[in-house]
């Protein structure tokens, strides 16, 4: 019987048609492209900032995402900016590092990081910033380039003719001058920023997708995130089977890609809120400033997240990771099943050879598993010789962002 195809991604749509049976996925080789030049180098200070015309949104196109007016936390004190850059200097390598900055603002960061000596890209969102940013890059030497972009929202996962805010990272780093380089190499760039709290859970799935597939701005080697996360989504990030409430599949995924580093716990209280006018926000009805904070989590927390030079292997690949996703999916949404019952409707595979193999019980429930056993489980299945390694159900949805 044939393999029904329609809604698939389209490698997994090639690996149907090509397959044996019903919902049998194959497995498929490595392909991999290492070392990619970004194209012809540019230096920094070839680039400068061109500000697009003012469009409305009736002028933009259906498919392009909407910006509204959402507030923003800023790093708006001096005193915390000078904390920040002394933590991300003790923790990078090289001295005169590169540091892409998301959404300076009113640029207290940029500062503090230029008077360190460091390089910046200011990659800003809100027009309204922009001639504060231009004036500093001015006074700077070449050491401070501004973007008008909005990093969290580059590289759309359907797009036509993108215009700023939203960049292709290809484009904007071939003119910045960055280059690509193998993922075996030390980072070649360190991103720093805050995630914007409403859109958090998005924006990590956005990055974990572009990681594992090797996209966007991974396609350029293992880049450092350095970023600001409410500390509630930092509890998730971090959890493990003892954190059964916390715990799930962006746990995994992020734990098994990436080093994750707690550098510095700061009180929400300490940003400053701006709204899309560039004026800072006022309490609304005069709510007390703790209730505000219990809204998005009391504490923000400044996480280093690292790719894991070792992420791919054999058997997990810039190819393949998607199966990895759905396997995590299904596990995650049968929770309190057993890893056998989870083995037999994951996998044709003999699955008393698959748990003699990874050395696990089958009696264990499913979130049990470490991020590394799942990675294992994973392995273990796809270097099986059978022909067909993985069974899904009628319908191969895409993992939920």
């Amino acid at each position: 019987m044939s393999v029904p195809v329609t809604g698939l991604p389209a490698r997994l749509a090639l690996s149907a048609l090509a397959g044996a049976g019903r919902f049998c996925v194959l497995g498929s080789g490595v392909a991999r492209w290492r070392g990619v030049r970004a194209g012809h180098r540019r230096g920094l200070s070839d680039l400068h900032l061109q500000l697009v015309p003012s469009q409305g949104f009736r002028d933009s196109p259906s498919w392009l995402p909407k910006y509204r007016s959402e507030p923003k936390s800023y790093v708006t004190s001096p005193k915390l900016a000078t904390t920040l850059v002394q933590i991300l200097k003790k923790e990078g390598k090289n001295p005169d590092q590169l540091f892409l900055e998301c959404n300076p603002g009113p640029g207290i960061l940029t500062q503090a990081l230029l008077e360190s000596k460091a390089k910046v890209i200011a990659l800003e969102s809100n027009r309204t910033f922009l001639p504060h940013l231009e004036s500093l890059r001015k006074k700077v030497n070449g050491k401070l380039e501004v973007v008008y972009c909005d990093f969290f929202k580059m590289d759309p996962r359907n797009f036509g003719i993108v215009k700023p805010p939203i960049m292709i990272s290809e484009t904007l780093f071939r003119h910045l001058g960055i280059e690509a380089v193998p993922w075996s190499e030390d980072t070649p760039l360190r991103v720093v920023g805050i995630f914007p709290a409403k859109n958090e859970k998005k924006i990590l799935w956005k990055l974990l997708y572009d990681l594992y597939s090797s996209t966007s701005v991974y396609s350029y080697g293992r880049v450092e995130l350095n970023m600001f996360i409410t500390e509630r989504e930092y509890k998730k990030l971090v959890a493990s089977p003892q954190n059964p409430h916390l715990y799930q599949a962006l746990s995994v995924l992020w734990q098994v890609a990436c080093k994750i580093k707690l550098l510095h716990v700061e009180p929400w209280s300490s940003f400053g809120v701006y709204g899309q006018s560039g004026r800072q926000e006022k309490l609304k009805n005069k709510k007390p400033l703790e209730q505000i904070n219990k809204q998005v989590g009391q504490n923000m927390c400044l996480i280093q997240l690292t790719p894991l030079p070792n992420l791919f292997t054999e058997n997990l690949t810039s190819v393949n990771y998607d199966v990895f996703f759905h396997m995590l999916k299904q596990c995650f949404m049968k929770r309190n099943f057993k890893l056998m019952d989870h083995l037999q409707l994951l996998s044709p595979v003999n699955a008393t050879a698959i748990l003699k193999q990874i050395e696990k019980n089958g009696d264990m429930k499913i979130t049990d598993l470490h991020p590394q056993d799942f990675k294992q489980l994973f392995e273990t299945i796809e270097c099986s010789k059978e022909s067909c390694r993985w069974l899904f159900d009628d319908c191969m949805e895409e993992m939920i962002m």
